[in-house]
């Protein structure tokens, strides 16, 4: 007889999916078990339905009661390739779409709904029986890469490294050359003016005008390569925080087309980390020595701090899985919200689900920003 205790309860929950809605006051969470929304100033419960079965991807519309659902985890409570819209304030679904292939990502807004399959996006005007508008041929999109605006869609080229920005009211595509290597990350600033990038190689981030296509900005997360996990614009849109599996949020200051650099952040004295005003100059005189690599002049973060990403490894054991969730091997980390200039928040999902808000702050004499970790908390407990 076996008599040695578990070392896990079978049926605890665990997170398959995260999500912040469009101005990051709530964040959904896709769980085992069903779903729940959180407030994003302080991790509170505010929603939770339990299906008994598996949800691998939930989406908000807004503040609004819809969300949009995709089955997930070992026992899905809808099908993979089936988009549910659930009205949480009847507790029934309202509509749904099915495609042939996996759903992979999706966004919502009053006016459309995007579903992101893993190499092509669809548009699809919002009512009863939905309308398709648009698709567009993207290159490989396991992660489900897909940013909306009122005005415009950032997703991913056929060609990898490329992304194409979608103009909802007259179809137009442009395509921006952002990167060599496969696009791992996409943000659209709030303001509708700018997008960023990041390739699968995760030493670059790069900034766009949607205005005129052209770059505002250039920044190195590092020198070693990394996976990017999120990327986000704060809400002047003058700041740009980012993650990767390296579990450090970097900041960088976004010249922003028509702000110009953001101004001086309040006073906050017990920072953790610190950097340049500008991120430049990290290297000293090495950054202006003529021939000298690249990565010596290279515009870096403001300032950095270290965020906890627990201990899932991988998807291997957990419910969630490369078949059944929109992420190919890992539950996702890092997922960044800003909940205003100055803080912003970073959840994790997989075993160790963790919520934890940050504070940027002047640091010195010197001008330099820097950043400290202000609360955190394990949520789904």
């Amino acid at each position: 007889m076996n008599t040695r205790p578990p070392l896990e309860n079978p049926s605890s929950t665990v997170a398959l999916y995260l999500a912040f809605n469009d101005d990051a006051s709530c964040f959904t969470v896709g769980t085992n078990a069903g779903f729940c929304i959180f407030t994003t100033e302080s991790c509170a419960l505010k929603t939770i339905r339990d299906f008994n079965a598996g949800i691998g991807l939930v989406e908000m519309m807004g503040k609004a009661n819809y969300l949009g659902l995709v089955g997930g985890g070992t026992s899905p409570k809808f099908p993979i390739n089936k988009l549910v819209l659930w009205d949480e304030f009847k507790s029934k679904s309202a509509l749904d779409i099915s495609a042939l292939t996996p759903v992979r990502g999706v966004k919502l807004s009053k006016e459309g709904i995007v579903v992101v399959l893993q190499n092509s996006v669809r548009a699809y005007k919002f009512a009863k029986q939905p309308t398709l508008i648009s698709a567009h041929d993207t290159a490989s999109n396991p992660w489900g890469l897909c940013c909306l605006s009122p005005k415009v869609i950032a997703i991913p080229h056929r060609t990898p490294g490329h992304i194409q920005i979608v103009d909802i009211a007259s179809g137009n595509v442009d395509i921006i050359p952002a990167h060599t290597s496969p696009v791992r990350a996409i943000a659209l600033s709030q303001d509708g003016e700018m997008v960023a990038t990041a390739g699968e190689t995760g030493t670059i981030i790069r900034v766009f005008s949607l205005k005129t296509r052209g770059k505002i900005a250039e920044f190195r997360r590092g020198i070693d390569p990394a996976t990017i996990f999120s990327l986000a614009f704060n809400p002047s849109c003058n700041r740009l925080a980012c993650t990767s599996d390296k579990f450090t949020l970097h900041i960088f200051n976004v010249p922003h087309p028509r702000k110009g650099p953001p101004p001086e952040t309040d006073a906050r004295p017990d920072g953790s980390s610190t950097g340049a005003a500008d991120g430049k100059g990290r290297w000293g005189m090495l950054s202006r020595i003529p021939l000298m690599p690249r990565v010596f002049s290279d515009t870096y973060s403001i300032c950095s701090c270290p965020f906890e990403a627990g201990e899932d490894e991988d998807a291997g054991g957990l419910p969630g899985s490369e078949s059944t969730t929109p992420y190919p091997s890992r539950p996702p980390k890092g997922i960044l919200g800003w909940r205003n200039d100055d803080e912003v928040v970073v959840i994790g999902a997989g075993k160790d689900i963790r919520w934890e808000s940050f504070h940027l702050g002047k640091g010195g004499a010197d001008g330099s920003i820097m950043i400290r970790r202000a609360a955190w908390k394990r949520f789904l407990v």
